[in-house]
């Protein structure tokens, strides 16, 4: 049994241990605004829910390992004190999991992953249309644990008002947990599916992907392409080149065939088969051969 002395280690191989032991962890896709109302969107795995009466959601949005600076949303619920949680299910988890890039202040994240902001009845944040159940609230108080990288900031919120989706209930009117098919993290890049079990989402770069805003017209509005494999489209740094694509077309087996089918259903679908492998690139260049 190895034994350790959390004031010996460093704090990201603590967090790694904490993360990888501790789960799995219910994510809280917060939705926030700041002072000039511009909209912020982004997961946390410190998570729970504490309370049914008075309802209450606590989440943590932690202080940078890296640099000690805090987030965007954590100054966002400090400033206006409202915020919307936001379930996440399986069909929106590579969205939600391209909202987590570090994009500058300001930078909506709805647009670059993709999910569409609803208004709320009685908070400003607007709520993931997308997510199956949404949770608008107050923030009641906010304790800091600590002033270095990695303290957590719990940030307490009374339900004012939930929205579940329908199509996620059984015949007594209860969520139906098959349904629902919530995503839960685990350690590293690692996730958790409701009766599915472990499935691993490739982190965000560490630059900034080019989000679902800037992905084709003809590819975001494909009728094949799912929300999550616009997701992993999104996730990355530069589209590839003209030259990129013809070197692709020309030294991939059966490419050609499909390209002079000029039936965008079958392309699209090919670039699904390497998105369910994560070869994203090959998946973008297939898709840029028809555009």
């Amino acid at each position: 049994m190895l034994s350790l002395d959390p004031n010996e280690l460093a704090t990201p191989k603590l967090h790694g241990y904490l993360l990888g032991a501790i789960g799995p962890r219910p994510i809280a896709f917060a939705s926030t605004i700041d002072e000039k109302g511009r909209p912020n969107l982004s997961p946390f795995s410190f998570f729970n829910v504490f309370s049914a009466n008075p309802p209450v959601l606590i989440f943590s949005p932690a202080r940078r390992v890296r640099n000690n600076t805090t987030k965007h949303t954590l100054e966002n619920a400090e400033a206006t004190k409202e915020v919307v949680i936001n379930v996440v299910n399986y069909d929106i988890v590579q969205q939600m999991s391209l909202s987590s890039t570090e994009y500058a202040e300001g930078i909506d994240e709805f647009k670059k992953s993709g999910l569409t902001p609803l208004r709320s009845h009685q908070v400003k944040p607007f709520r993931v249309k997308e997510s199956p159940v949404q949770f608008e609230c107050k923030v009641t108080d906010i304790i800091k644990l600590g002033n270095e990288g990695g303290a957590g900031n719990l940030i307490m919120c009374e339900v004012v008002k939930l929205h579940i989706d329908e199509a996620v209930l059984d015949e007594n009117g209860s969520i139906d947990q098959h349904k629902i098919d919530l995503v839960a993290r685990m350690g590293g890049s690692w996730y958790s599916r409701a009766n599915k079990g472990m499935f691993e989402v490739p982190k965000p770069l560490s630059t900034l992907g080019i989000g679902v805003d800037n992905i084709p017209y003809t590819i975001k509005n494909s009728s094949v392409l799912t929300g999550n494999d616009l997701g992993k489209l999104g996730n990355i740094e530069a589209i590839p080149t003209e030259d990129e694509v013809t070197e692709f077309v020309n030294n991939s087996t059966g490419i050609k065939a499909i390209l002079s089918a000029d039936d965008e259903e079958k392309v699209h679908l090919k670039a699904q088969e390497y998105l369910n492998k994560n070869e994203v690139l090959s998946a973008w260049k297939v898709l840029l051969a028809i555009n």
